[in-house]
């Protein structure tokens, strides 16, 4: 018994301890971790021989895949799912009709199998795998871009389609069947355990959640969440269903539950690791002397697969509108085999479908291309159109705070920051996709949208605010959102940032309840601390910068009743109080207001 347990907390030393290693590697080499578990996985598996146990921990680990469904249903409500439905049940539809009628024509004429058995290898392949692509799209915070998006929603499909394609080899199988429930019962077996999941989501998780909430006992609450997940993945299994189908069911069901967050935080980090130890998991089960017995086939299957998928993926995506670009992403995101291919080709080896061989190749086929998704998904960005702006999906889920920033611009980073120290609630919208995902990465979340747009304002909760801070960088950008929210929203109270002197006169003019030059401050400040490296006191070099803010603003007052080139000879022959500006550097003082003088008029 010691030698055994001893035997396998050594196994969990060498998967955590390479896992740590292989991770931090790739991610490093920018290959992401993906990449780095499945090649842990080669190692320890097939190369080495540490591990010997690959399928086995390839069941328990898929576990991974099912926590991911669900933490993916948390954050898709039932009524963004049915916005979707053109895409999974349009696009999602078509590309495995398409792709699997292809593949299957392949592999008659080009393979030489039967039709039966091209007919299940072909749509077998069709799928792609959501545990990759998911994971990648979440390493890269791409999660929430359009194009993602509707990638996901194929996926969505494909694991559906696994449903039939299952149900499909008895019927295909030339081993008569051995009794059991026909398609009809099966299938009002299948519908009968969805209306069950819904009916306990609705009636009776709610309410028992609220219950375990009450006691405070966080390992209960955790215990409650895996039960959850488990339990409907479980009962979807029991009908027939996939087990990821059962637990993205559950977590749609509970994505409008109060209790999403604190769930979607139990399942993380169960859900990470097994995860992982999927990908390390399907590398420990490649076959590698099937591959060196048949790397012919291999080397050419791979790269014709991916590109077969690759080219209908593409087309499809440009027929349902999707641009250029965002259809290469998704043509190169989903080239690859699916893990539902290792269960539908081992299930069509054991009803003689097709040989053990050919499962066997199939399967490391589906396994290399995974591989070669990261390589894949490079290349595309190769053929992208440079110019063309990138856009992400507009999702304003929990928008609506006190204050509405619109640009998180250098100020607005800053301001932000100020806001939530003091406790207060901020929603920030931004045009910029690449800004969005560096925020995200930095703990804040950003809300992708055009805030010169009416519908982007209402969603972003402007009706709500108190304060909408305007602090866009262009500063016709800038006058456009004044404009609009002044006339759409007259009540609202506009804090904006200024581009120069100029604009702040016409915003002034605007009636705005306060605006600021962004360099005003930071160039006021940075007078004071230059001062006081010369050896200054630093109580006179504060005065110093409080007489400047002073006089600047009683500038702005006069040349926004006379122009932009009004008082500058009250500010060359302003008194200044002796304690305030040694006489021997008066002289400089006025240089540099005449110099401040000649780039207004420049700026003007």
């Amino acid at each position: 018994m010691g030698h055994v347990g001893g035997s396998v907390f050594i196994e969990v030393l060498i998967l955590l301890g390479g896992a740590v290693v292989a991770a931090a590697l790739f991610k490093r080499l920018g290959l992401g971790t993906v990449l780095g578990y499945l090649t842990l996985g080669v190692v320890v598996g097939p190369m080495a021989r540490l591990l010997t146990s690959g399928p086995e921990i390839l069941d328990f680990a898929g576990l991974g895949v099912v926590f991911l469904l669900f933490v993916i249903g948390l954050e898709l409500k039932p009524a963004r799912l049915w916005s979707m439905k053109l895409a999974i049940f349009g696009l999602g539809l078509l590309q495995v009709l398409a792709t699997g009628t292809v593949l299957a024509a392949l592999g008659i004429w080009g393979v030489g199998l039967s039709w039966r058995a091209a007919v299940v290898a072909g749509f077998g392949l069709a799928l792609s795998s959501t545990a990759f692509v998911m994971q990648i799209l979440e390493e890269r915070g791409e999660t929430s871009q359009r194009y993602a998006q509707t990638a996901f929603a194929v996926l969505l499909f494909q694991d559906l389609a696994i449903v039939p394609l299952l149900a499909l080899v008895p019927v295909l199988s030339p081993i008569p069947p051995q009794g059991g429930p026909g398609p009809l019962t099966e299938g009002l077996v299948g519908i009968g355990s969805i209306a069950a999941l819904f009916l306990l989501g609705r009636y009776i998780i709610n309410p028992v959640f609220r219950i375990i909430a009450n006691t405070g006992a966080r390992e209960v609450m955790i215990a409650a969440a895996l039960f959850v997940v488990i339990g409907s993945a479980m009962l979807m299994q029991l009908a027939g269903l996939s087990m990821a189908m059962g637990a993205f069911l559950a977590g749609l069901l509970l994505a409008e539950s109060t209790y999403r967050h604190e769930l979607e935080a139990d399942i993380e980090p169960f859900r990470g690791i097994l995860l992982g130890l999927f990908f390390v998991a399907v590398g420990m089960s490649l076959n590698l002397s099937v591959i060196a017995a048949h790397w012919p086939e291999i080397v050419v299957c791979v790269p014709v697969l991916m590109a077969v998928k690759a080219a209908l993926l593409y087309g499809l995506c440009r027929i349902f509108g999707t641009g250029h670009d965002d259809a290469l992403r998704i043509a190169f995101l989903l080239p690859q085999g699916g893990e539902f291919g290792f269960v539908l080709f081992s299930a069509a080896a054991g009803s003689a479908l097709m040989s053990a061989s050919d499962a066997s190749i199939l399967i490391a086929v589906v396994t290399v291309s995974m591989a070669l998704t990261p390589l894949s998904i490079a290349l595309g960005r190769v053929f992208e159109a440079r110019d063309v702006p990138e856009e992400m999906e507009e999702d304003f889920d929990g928008a609506g705070a006190d204050v509405l920033m619109i640009g998180f611009s250098r100020l607005g980073q800053i301001a932000s920051q100020v806001l939530l120290a003091g406790g207060r609630e901020v929603t920030i919208i931004d045009i910029s996709a690449d800004r969005v995902r560096s925020a995200a990465r930095f703990g804040f979340r950003i809300y992708f949208g055009d805030g010169s747009r009416k519908d982007v304002l209402e969603a972003a909760g402007i009706r709500r605010a108190r304060i909408v801070a305007v602090c866009t960088a262009r500063r016709d950008v800038t006058d456009r959102i004044v404009a609009l929210i002044q006339s759409e929203y007259p009540d609202a109270r506009l804090f904006v940032r200024s581009y120069d002197r100029a604009h702040t006169l016409e915003l002034r003019a605007r009636g705005v309840d306060y605006e600021v030059r962004e360099t005003v401050e930071s160039g006021l400040v940075f007078g004071r601390q230059t001062l006081a490296a010369l050896g200054m006191d630093m109580e006179q070099a504060d005065l110093i910068m409080a007489d400047t803010r002073r006089r600047d603003e009683e500038r702005l007052v006069i040349q926004a009743a006379e122009g932009i080139m009004a008082g500058g000879d009250m500010l060359l022959t302003r008194p200044t109080p002796e304690p305030l500006i040694p006489p021997r550097r008066e002289s400089r003082r006025l240089d540099r207001d005449a110099e401040e003088e000649i780039a207004l008029a420049a700026e003007s």
